[in-house]
C-alpha cells in the first residue's frame, strides 16, 4: 500500500467539483472531507486511502453563519518568540480566500500521513475557473 496519491489496487478515483458560491463553509467542508476520505463508498476502510479528488470553485464567495465574519480569528505561529499572527476572516477573505476552505477541510481530516495524502487530493480555487476540466469532474450539490 502506498500513501501517495496512487490508488490502491481496485480503487478508482473520481473527480468531483463543488461550487461554494453562497454555500455555508461548514457544510462544504464536511461534504468535502467525507469524499476525500472515501466514506461515501461501500468499500471504505479506515486505514486505506479510498477517497476521490475534489475541486472547489468560488471559494471566495463562501458564506459564514452568525457573527463569524467579524469574530472568527485565524492564528499561525512562526515558531519564534512573539511570533503569533492573528487575522480576522474579513482580512483572510480579501487576501487569501482559498485559505478559508482549505483550513476548514484540513481540520476535518485525520492528523496522520494518511490524512496528508487525502488533503493532497483537494484543489481549491477562488474564482470559477479551474484547470481540471480534462478529468471530467462530476458536479456535486451541497445543501
Amino acid at each position: 500500500m502506498s500513501l501517495h496519491t496512487d490508488a490502491p489496487q481496485g480503487v478508482e478515483r473520481k473527480w468531483h467539483v463543488i461550487d461554494a458560491e453562497g454555500k455555508v463553509l461548514g457544510r462544504i467542508a464536511t461534504a468535502t472531507a467525507r469524499i476525500l476520505q472515501g466514506k461515501h463508498q461501500p468499500h471504505y476502510t479506515t486505514y486505506i486511502d479510498t477517497g476521490d479528488h475534489v475541486v472547489i470553485i468560488n471559494a471566495g464567495l463562501v458564506k459564514l453563519t452568525g457573527k463569524k465574519e467579524v469574530q472568527k480569528i485565524y492564528r499561525r505561529h512562526s515558531g519564534y518568540p512573539g511570533g503569533l499572527r492573528e487575522e480576522r476572516v474579513k482580512v483572510v477573505r480579501k487576501n487569501q480566500p482559498v485559505r478559508l476552505v482549505e483550513s476548514a477541510v484540513k481540520g476535518m481530516l485525520p492528523k496522520t500521513k494518511l490524512g496528508a495524502a487525502m488533503y493532497r487530493k483537494l484543489k481549491v480555487y477562488a474564482g470559477s475557473d479551474h484547470p481540471h476540466a480534462a478529468q471530467k469532474p462530476l458536479v456535486l450539490e451541497v445543501a
